[in-house]
């Protein structure tokens, strides 16, 4: 088959590296789960019912992409740019309608993860009805670790915590999960083609909250690996 020509040449794929293998992960689509633990979305001011409201989520592009141990310049048009740790799930085999019983079927493993946040610009998109775009799919504000190989493994348990400049900001656990990883796949996978490579950012516990230049962010997940992050000067 002739292999097509380009204009210019393209970016390589966004990917990361997995712990222990000299071989990297492309990353396909990057899904994020909103409000997931309920002391979160109680300081967000959007409190869940779960016996009322299934699991809502929002997209950032590959290319927001940036390798924890970076340094990243505090991005334009914000005056509060907050941090959420989360616990990212990386998907390892196709999986469309499954059955949350399934759903370990097609967990490749796990990652540390940082959804980076304009948090201003999210709220007056969430006010208005809006969509939270320029809030959230911002450029280097998907941080994450390296990928620990877990094949058919569900996490249901576990320390999540952060830091600033040493200071603790968030620490919960897995378990407070109000949709655990099996119901994330299986909702997530009625809407979805889900593929090899998709990350799927599961949510942030509470505390939450703003940096500014010259801080250092760092976290972990019990079981899973630690995260860390320099915010630089605004460019």
């Amino acid at each position: 088959m002739t292999q097509p020509s380009y204009i210019w040449n393209p970016p390589p794929p966004p990917s990361l590296p997995i712990r222990g293998r000299t071989e990297r992960l492309p990353i396909n689509r990057i899904f994020c789960v909103g409000r997931n633990y309920h002391a979160h979305a109680v300081e967000m001011g959007r409190p869940v019912d779960k016996a009322k409201e299934r699991p809502f989520y929002f997209t950032k592009s590959p290319q927001s992409l940036v390798q924890s141990g970076a340094t990243v310049a505090y991005p334009p048009q914000t005056d509060n740019y907050h941090f959420e740790m989360e616990l990212v799930l990386v998907v390892g085999k196709p999986g469309f309608r499954v059955k949350a019983e399934d759903a370990h079927d097609i967990i490749y493993g796990y990652a540390c993860g940082l959804d980076m946040t304009r948090r201003d610009l999210q709220l007056v998109a969430r006010d208005k009805g809006r969509p939270w775009d320029l809030g959230k799919d911002i450029e280097d504000g998907s941080v994450v670790s390296e990928i620990v190989e877990m094949p058919g493994h569900v996490i249901s348990s576990g320390e999540i915590a952060l830091t600033v400049n040493g200071e603790p900001r968030q620490k919960s656990d897995i378990d407070k999960l109000i949709w655990d990883i099996r119901e994330q796949i299986a909702d997530l996978s009625l809407f979805y083609h889900l593929q090899p490579g998709d990350l799927i950012f599961t949510g942030t516990p509470e505390g939450v909250g703003p940096v500014v230049a010259g801080d250092r962010i760092a976290g972990h997940v019990a079981g899973v690996g630690e995260i860390s992050l320099q915010i630089g000067p605004a460019e």
